[in-house]
């Protein structure tokens, strides 16, 4: 059973509750724009009191433990709290695509996705849309919502944010996409974003624990992902060292090979090409060495 389910309902309501009073003066994620969200007002992700949603759908592209044999139930969230130049969903993170829906709506789209036979409802870039999530969970828990919830997201976090959904989400798979703040402030625009995302997938880990995977289905823990750039420019060695020394030796990490210049990479030289043979392995070889063996080469 989802760990949600196993709440009862007049908490997992005051989290709602707390959480949507939480966008009176926005402080969700690092950016902390202390914009009157419940007013409408918009800061850096242009996220306003509603949630904005771009696309659902069973989804059979995710990591095998989340799509099982019947999909991962994913839920695309419009907008995004950094800007990586090489974005592949641009439309949605960058351009807003996607249009506002009511925590009703939501709620309804996850038990659609569920009734679809999705192992899970995977939420696509959450982070700036928490409390309206959890408004709509409260919803969809009266509708009788029962898979876990997959929090899908960047790794720019705040750790008190992660906090509320302690006992609520069952799988956490944020991405760690740097080693060093001066690439993740050059290339996604998120200052300071090693310390923060290091400090949320501890926090995530200590709620969730490794990845555990049931008849080939992940049912509860923590998935990482890390997207090799060219040139070494992600700084795999340092991603996958945090992992191993400070984390778990058991993480599932999945080093990703799928690398090419989306958005504005263009603008780019040192990122202006898809990734090599050579440097996809490098950085398995890197992960390896640091200990980490759970995932690494799924594409």
């Amino acid at each position: 059973m989802a760990s949600y389910n196993l709440m009862p309902p007049e908490i997992l309501q005051e989290r709602a509750r707390e959480a949507i009073e939480r966008l009176e003066s926005c402080e969700i994620c690092p950016r902390r724009c202390r914009v009157n969200r419940r007013e409408d007002e918009r800061g850096y992700c242009r996220g306003g009191r509603l949630v904005r949603v771009s696309s659902y759908a069973p989804h059979f592209g995710e990591e095998p433990p989340l799509v099982g044999t019947r999909g991962s139930g994913t839920i695309f969230m419009t907008g995004c709290n950094m800007h990586c130049i090489f974005c592949q969903n641009y439309e949605i993170s960058q351009l807003d695509e996607g249009v506002e829906v009511s925590a009703e709506r939501l709620a309804t789209m996850m038990i659609q996705l569920q009734d679809g036979g999705c192992h899970n409802i995977n939420f696509v870039t959450p982070t700036h849309f928490v409390p309206q999530i959890l408004e709509a969970l409260v919803e969809a828990k009266k509708m009788g919502l029962a898979v876990p919830l997959v929090y899908n997201c960047g790794g720019y976090e705040s750790v008190e944010t992660i906090r509320l959904l302690d006992g609520i989400f069952d799988i956490y798979m944020p991405d760690a996409k740097y080693g060093s703040d001066e690439v993740a402030l050059k290339y996604s625009n998120a200052p300071d974003y090693t310390k923060y995302m290091k400090a949320a997938i501890l926090e995530m880990h200590r709620q969730v624990g490794d990845l555990v995977v049931e008849g080939g289905v992940a049912v509860r823990g923590l998935l990482v992902r890390h997207l090799v750039l060219p040139n070494d420019i992600a700084g795999t060695a340092g991603v996958v060292r945090f992992l191993a020394d400070e984390v778990s030796r058991n993480t599932y990490l999945n080093v990703m090979a799928q690398y090419r210049p989306a958005y504005r990479a263009r603008s780019c030289p040192e990122i202006d090409r898809p990734l090599t043979l050579q440097e996809y392995g490098e950085a398995v070889r890197q992960a390896r060495e640091a200990g980490l063996s759970r995932g690494l080469a799924t594409y």
